[in-house]
């Protein structure tokens, strides 16, 4: 089962696109303020942390996303072993998205692929900015299958710097990476996906329209960011209802009650994709009547109504 596949049966059987972040923030694991920690208490204390937030939210995600900076900053001994520990706890039904964003070539490229992927990845992030060079390795050949999410307009306000830059083919870079994602996907049969700030609707709007209706986009930016999540499903949704996924960390972790906090994003997000269903077949009832009125030029309608009413004109069986 490939990435996309195993990603559309866990949102099927939970009704869900909420993807759950780990991001074990020293704060989050020493509240009190504790700086001194070695190394070892440090990778327990993100261990337990997370161990926690899957157990509590595991019923309500759509897949994990750990953030490899996260575990790597906890120490050069047990950062990454720690990492592995936290995704072996992550039932094998729900898809792993490695937050790593790599973006080389060659063998380098290589090597990140083996690494995020030994560790039991579905699907890492990756910069495209290097071009197809950069993003093969990660989504073909023996890794085949799996995913690849491309930074394409990332929801910090720095990004507007480059990628919302305009280009002589008259789009934008983001526009532009959206519509290589869509290409390299269909040329190269890549599970490629959309890294597109819940904060900026209409980056979303952009990246569906020059993506394509099968693409998944990952919106993140929904709560801590101050991205509005109603507006971002009506941007970013595909005409099924689907099609994006909703990453969040501290909006989670940080609740009082993090299983509580996920269920109530889950089905807030549910919420929105209702809204923007009913929407959508509004607007083609709406499309289908203009199409309808057309044929009928507003004199011709006036004639047939006069006939009727005049009784010059019925339709059925008469003797």
């Amino acid at each position: 089962m490939d990435f996309v596949e195993k990603l559309e049966a866990r949102i099927k059987s939970v009704n869900s696109l909420l993807c759950v972040g780990l991001d074990p923030h020293e704060s989050e694991l020493f509240p009190d303020g504790k700086t001194d920690a070695s190394e070892s208490d440090k990778c327990d204390a993100a261990y337990i942390f997370c161990k926690k937030l899957i157990e509590s939210t595991g019923p309500y995600a759509a897949c994990f996303k750990p953030n490899a900076a996260f575990f790597e900053v906890l120490g050069p001994n047990l950062g990454i072993t720690t990492l592995q520990k936290v995704l072996n706890e992550i039932p094998t039904d729900i898809p792993i998205l490695l937050d790593v964003k790599r973006g080389d070539i060659g063998s380098t490229a290589a090597a990140y692929a083996d690494a995020c992927y030994s560790l039991g990845a579905d699907a890492v992030t990756l910069s495209p900015l290097m071009g197809w060079d950069s993003i093969a390795p990660f989504v073909t050949g023996k890794y085949a299958g799996k995913g690849g999410f491309l930074l394409c307009k990332t929801s910090n306000p720095g990004s507007n710097d480059l990628l919302a830059s305009n280009l002589a083919s008259d789009e934008t870079l983001y526009e532009a990476i959206a519509s290589l994602s869509n290409r390299w996907a269909s040329e190269y049969d890549a599970s490629l996906g959309l890294v597109v700030g819940a904060t900026d609707t209409e980056a979303l709007k952009k990246a569906r329209r020059s993506g394509g209706q099968t693409i998944w986009l990952l919106a993140p930016g929904v709560g801590a960011q101050g991205g509005d999540l109603s507006a971002a499903a009506a941007a970013g949704l595909n005409d099924l209802g689907t099609g994006i996924l909703f990453p969040v960390s501290r909006g989670i972790s940080r609740a009082p009650d993090p299983g509580e906090a996920a269920k109530k994003l889950k089905e807030s997000i549910q919420v929105s994709q209702e809204k923007f269903l009913s929407s959508l077949k509004d607007s083609r009832k709406r499309d289908s009547a203009e199409r309808d009125s057309e044929w009928i030029q507003p004199y011709q309608k006036k004639f047939i109504e006069f006939t009727l009413a005049q009784g010059a004109l019925k339709f059925g069986e008469f003797v």
